[in-house]
């Protein structure tokens, strides 16, 4: 199996110890439910379910049904009504804010339609900016970012603003900064939204090699089934903020070959 480009000696370290297969997400009966006037709306509306770490998870839904909603409570960035989300065995409604902070920095990365990117920014400073708040050497947040712009083939244009890349480049930095602390969980939000269906697929390329050469765990939203079929190993259903459906994508495995590591013929 090819390596990725520029990959450290920090991400071979986690690999290895990536190889467990435990589940690194586990929500029961998960809610959120907001008022908006005299209505309720009932965004996430007793949700369960599991994800193993390593595996490349699609949640799949038309618009307003929930699965961005979930993909906020597995980040940290909302609080549910009911029910728990753990991650890696911990109960993120019981956080405080601050160990909040502390999980996306370190645990989660996370992937937006919009990319996010700070316009003032090069995208060196850009992808740099994560290590700056985890308070790493100033140094080394230089060498570790230009490791990462690399493993993502934008080396050439660190230097640059975002409103001078492309919206692929632009995705790209948006990726590098999401593995810039090498989280064991990467959380994508219509990654591809924004972009057209062949940048789309050279971004969803990069994120399958994360998955299967890295060990990292995968959960993506999305609302298209062609993309989930040619990158996910399992299927969520989303409808009305419940979970209408869980299935294994068989055919994406035998199409692609896909073995995760260190857990060869566990399906």
């Amino acid at each position: 199996m090819s390596t990725l480009q520029g990959q450290p000696a920090e991400i071979a370290t986690k690999t290895t110890a990536s190889t467990v297969t435990t589940d690194v997400i586990r929500a029961e009966e998960l809610r959120r439910h907001y008022r908006m006037g005299e209505t309720v709306i009932r965004a996430v509306d007793g949700v369960s379910l599991s994800v193993r770490t390593g595996d490349f998870v699609a949640l799949l839904g038309s618009s307003g049904s929930g699965k961005s909603s979930v993909l906020n409570l597995l980040a940290g960035l909302d609080r549910p009504t009911s029910g728990s989300v753990k991650v890696q065995g911990r109960d993120l409604a019981k956080l405080s804010r601050e160990e909040l902070s502390r999980y996306r920095l370190h645990t989660v990365g996370m992937v937006f339609q919009s990319f996010n990117l700070i316009a003032s920014m090069t995208v060196a400073e850009n992808v740099e900016l994560p290590m700056r708040f985890a308070e790493v050497d100033r140094g080394r947040r230089d060498a570790l970012a230009r490791e990462a712009l690399a493993r993502v083939g934008l080396q050439a244009r660190m230097n640059h603003r975002p409103s001078e890349l492309s919206g692929g480049e632009q995705q790209r930095a948006a990726l590098a900064r999401a593995l810039i602390n090498l989280p064991q969980l990467l959380l994508a939000d219509e990654p591809t939204g924004n972009l057209d269906s062949h940048t789309g697929i050279e971004i969803m390329n990069l994120v399958r090699e994360f998955n299967q050469q890295l060990g990292m765990t995968v959960v993506m939203v999305t609302h298209e089934r062609a993309l989930a079929e040619r990158y996910a190993q399992r299927f969520i259903f989303l409808a009305d903020g419940k979970l209408v459906g869980d299935e294994m994508n068989s055919s994406s495995a035998l199409r692609l070959g896909e073995h995760r590591p260190g857990v060869e013929g566990e399906r």
